[in-house]
């Protein structure tokens, strides 16, 4: 029975030999040479990128705001200390690893690093041989300053803080002492404000901290020299910071009471209240003083009375025969405190006209009354409020919903109800207004939801996972689109290029066709029966090695380069 040779029975046959992976490489045409070149260099750069990223210092803020001394001595320490830093852009903060960041800091304290521009107490600790009690007051002067202005640079909305003190002399050689005074200069971080209860903290804080010092001797003005403090009782501006919280307070009370007792009759949102409130903050004080006349049928209280009474009239002369009898001195004279008045007669011989003078004073109590009236402050002269009301909105017959103004009377009783919340008060001046009219929709229209893909949140994490994602997304491209393809084709060749050579060389010494070959003993070839001549052998040799160039070009051209470059035998 006769066989052909084809390439596919020769690759049954023929036992492949094992090949060193460096014989491969060397058997692989330039194409894949490159390729896997390619894809190595490729992979080394993603192993390189890969560790730098991993290996990049995570840099974390050491000190932010530091002015040009502190910043020059941190530096100066950090320098000297061999840690690693670096600035932001402008400056403005100190960076350092992130590993290092409370270590460093603590360090830096115990140094006295950052200042903070400030010097306190510490002044005192350094104190020369030989100092005076001039320049001693203005260490501790200096000192003190900035101990209170580091006090307020620990406010949140301060960002830096000065303090100037004016302390005077204290002498025994003056009756009036001169009372201290002080002044605070703050610079207020951007957007941030204070309060009136923050300034007078700061305030009580500044005076709390200087013997004799008042808090109405304090000023505090902000960066661009607005005045923050002010004394009690000036009000540059007609009301202080108290009386407008009043007058607010008392119209938003007003405006809520509006609303609560409106929006259960005509809906939530259905209803707009404003009340403007005339608030008299004028103090005024009147005494008066009222006696009641002691007059009439009324009894009058006698406090004191004082009477007196003196004779009055000529005396008769010396008359009668002298002896002992005209010699005698009369006798005493009775007379009743109201009568008529009595002839005195002295030794019965003459008589003379005589009188008495009465006076007679009489002291009243009188009434007397001391009224005192002081007018309650913050006392409302005037109310204005402006009220109006959105349309009802009713299902009309077609299922659709329609708007319709209230009629007079709800509009009566909702105006009634209005006046009876806010006290209204006709005497005053008090003036309502209720209005009926539609709204406008003021509800800003939905935005459409952002897809997941455009969501902030998403992109962040993107961009965090990024490139942990995409490097090795990348390795994967270049080992399968090329290291994979290189290595599958050296590992598909049928032959050894060897045994593809011999086979081509014993086709080419093919005995002549006269004979009887056989390919038994060829070197390379399968056990094959003999053909029918040699010709048919000859033809079935070129067509496998046909079939075999076909296959695998790659190899033939080496086999064909090798014995082009084979020396030639002498």
């Amino acid at each position: 029975m006769d066989t052909t040779f084809t390439p596919d029975t020769l690759a049954e046959t023929v036992p492949a030999r094992p090949l060193t992976p460096l014989n491969r490489l060397s058997a692989m045409p330039t194409r894949n040479k490159m390729a896997l070149g390619i894809a190595a260099a490729l992979l080394a750069a993603i192993v390189a990128v890969g560790l730098i990223w991993s290996r990049q210092t995570d840099w974390k803020v050491l000190y932010a705001s530091l002015n040009d001394r502190d910043g020059g001595a941190v530096i100066a320490a950090l320098t000297q200390m061999n840690v690693p830093h670096k600035f932001t852009e402008g400056g403005g903060a100190i960076l350092v690893p992130a590993e290092h960041v409370h270590n460093v800091r603590l360090k830096l304290a115990s140094q006295g690093l950052p200042k903070g521009g400030t010097v306190g107490f510490e002044l005192m600790e350094n104190q020369k041989f030989g100092t005076t009690q001039f320049q001693e007051r203005l260490n501790f002067q200096r000192g003190l300053e900035g101990e209170l202005a580091r006090s307020i640079m620990a406010l949140s909305a301060v960002q830096a803080a000065r303090v100037h003190l004016a302390l005077p002399n204290q002498t025994a050689f003056l009756r009036e002492q001169q009372k201290p005074s002080a002044s605070v200069m703050l610079t207020l971080f951007g957007g941030r404000t204070l309060d009136r209860a923050q300034i007078a903290g700061i305030v009580h804080l500044v005076a709390s901290s200087v013997p004799d010092l008042q808090p109405r001797g304090v000023s505090v003005i902000d960066q661009t020299g607005n005045l923050l403090s002010q004394a009690p009782g000036d009000v540059p501006n007609g009301l202080n910071e108290l009386q407008m919280q009043h007058v607010r307070q008392t119209e938003q009370s007003l405006s809520s009471r509006i609303l609560a007792i409106v929006e259960p009759i005509v809906g939530t949102e259905n209803v707009k209240a404003q009340v403007t409130a005339d608030v008299d903050f004028t103090q005024s004080e009147s005494t008066a003083e009222l006696y009641t006349p002691n007059q009439g049928a009324a009894p009058a209280a006698v406090r004191s009375q004082t009477l007196s009474e003196t004779p009055t009239g000529s005396g008769a002369a010396a008359a009668g025969v002298p002896g002992a009898l005209a010699n005698q001195p009369p006798a005493t004279p009775t007379s009743p405190v109201n009568g008529a008045p009595q002839a005195l007669s002295a030794g019965g011989t003459g008589s003379a006209a005589s009188g008495v003078k009465r006076d007679a004073l009489t002291n009243y109590e009188v009434d007397k009354t001391v009224k005192v009236v002081r007018n309650a402050t913050g006392t409302v002269r005037r109310l204005n409020v402006a009220v109006i009301i959105n349309h009802a909105t009713k299902v009309g017959a077609d299922g659709k919903a329609v708007t319709q103004a209230l009629t007079a009377p709800q509009m009566e009783q909702i105006n009634t109800l209005v006046r009876e919340a806010i006290g209204f008060n006709k005497e005053r001046g008090d003036s309502v207004n209720v209005i009926n009219a539609p709204f406008t929709s003021t509800q800003p229209k939905a935005e459409p939801e952002l897809p997941w893909w455009r969501q902030p949140q998403n992109i962040e994490m993107a961009k965090n996972f990024a490139p942990w994602l995409a490097m090795p997304l990348v390795a994967l491209i270049i080992i399968f689109g090329l290291v994979r393809p290189a290595i599958k084709a050296s590992r598909d060749k049928p032959l050894p290029t060897r045994l593809l050579e011999t086979s081509i060389q014993d086709a080419i010494d093919l005995p002549n066709p006269d004979g009887t070959p056989s390919t038994e003993g060829l070197p390379g070839m399968p056990s094959v029966p003999l053909l029918a001549s040699a010709a048919q052998h000859r033809a079935a040799q070129l067509d496998s090695i046909r079939a075999l160039v076909k296959q695998n070009p790659a190899t033939v051209a080496n086999v064909v380069r090798s014995w082009i470059t084979q020396p030639t035998a002498s």
